[in-house]
């Protein structure tokens, strides 16, 4: 899940009472525009944007009668940090860091064969930034044996880990 996207889906109030509600119980449109007294169409419009982002998911429910009701759920937890201070700005998604894997595994489920692709490429990101990880730890735990006694304290302000390859 993209951190800019999240933020853009949920800068809308309407969205975030949406997603509030949600929180409550799974909701069907009808039932959210009465209680947020906003067209239906207005949110299916929302919905979609959030079932997009993999905020929520649909689910169907049956009823006594007539076809299957479809409800919308929160899909899964997202956490935001937000740092702001007069020289800069710190977003980060808790979390973050399986929310890909989880999307290439619901397409592989579904059958998706250019989710394999993607998955491979999503291994050596993880491969690279354990090495990464790894020589920042030696860094720190060996500052002595290091031509360089740079430390990088903030991971937003460089593109190191996915292009990142040290030599064994």
């Amino acid at each position: 899940m993209n951190l800019e996207a999240v933020l853009d889906v949920i800068g809308c109030k309407t969205r975030r009472d949406i997603l509030a509600l949600l929180t409550e119980e799974p909701r069907f449109v009808s039932q959210l525009s009465q209680q947020l007294n906003v067209g239906q169409k207005a949110i299916i419009g929302h919905l979609k944007a959030m079932e997009e982002l993999g905020l929520i998911n649909p689910t169907y429910q049956k009823i006594e009668r007539g076809r299957p009701r479809k409800y919308y759920e929160i899909s899964q937890g997202v956490e935001i940090k937000i740092f702001i201070k007069p020289d800069n700005i710190k977003m980060h998604m808790v979390g973050e860091e399986f929310t890909e894997l989880y999307n290439i595994e619901e397409r592989l489920i579904r059958g998706d064969e250019d989710a394999i692709n993607d998955l491979k490429i999503l291994i050596n990101k993880y491969k690279n930034a354990q090495r990464y990880a790894e020589d920042l730890l030696n860094q720190i735990e060996n500052p002595e044996k290091q031509k360089s006694k740079t430390i990088i304290t903030d991971i937003t302000k460089t593109k190191a880990i996915p292009e990142y390859n040290m030599k064994n």
